[in-house]
């Protein structure tokens, strides 16, 4: 599932240090408090490696896909449920804010699964 992450508290660069949307890895569990999350960035990797992967536009929600969006894989992080919300999709026909979560294309959570082991030395090429 995509998501907004607010990495601004307690990161420091070259870590993730601003609010940016992220993709969900961690299943739903009772009681969690934390899941882990890979971040996603409009910045296109030099060089791109195993480990980043570009998204399907699919996956995005609308507001994300003015560009194409790279899943850092060598990035993840664990995170406090507390950081995480909605992505924002512009506003309701009476001007309130409009929310939305989106599951991911299950191809993309597939290579974003693979890079994440190629980023912990755990894949194969």
């Amino acid at each position: 599932m995509v998501l907004m992450c607010d990495f601004d508290t307690g990161f420091r660069p070259p870590e993730m240090v601003k609010r940016r949307p992220v993709v969900v890895l961690s299943p739903r569990r009772h009681n969690a408090q934390t899941c882990v999350v890979v971040p996603l960035s409009t910045t296109v990797p030099e060089p791109a490696e195993v480990y980043h992967h570009q998204l399907d536009f699919e996956s995005l929600p609308p507001l994300l896909r003015h560009s194409p969006v790279w899943a850092k894989c060598n990035m993840i992080a664990a995170v406090s449920l507390e950081r995480l919300d909605r992505v924002r999709d512009g506003r309701d026909g009476l001007g309130r804010r409009r929310f939305v979560a989106r599951h991911i294309t299950e191809a993309d959570l597939v290579a974003i699964r693979q890079g994440v082991l190629f980023a912990i030395g755990l894949g194969r090429a």
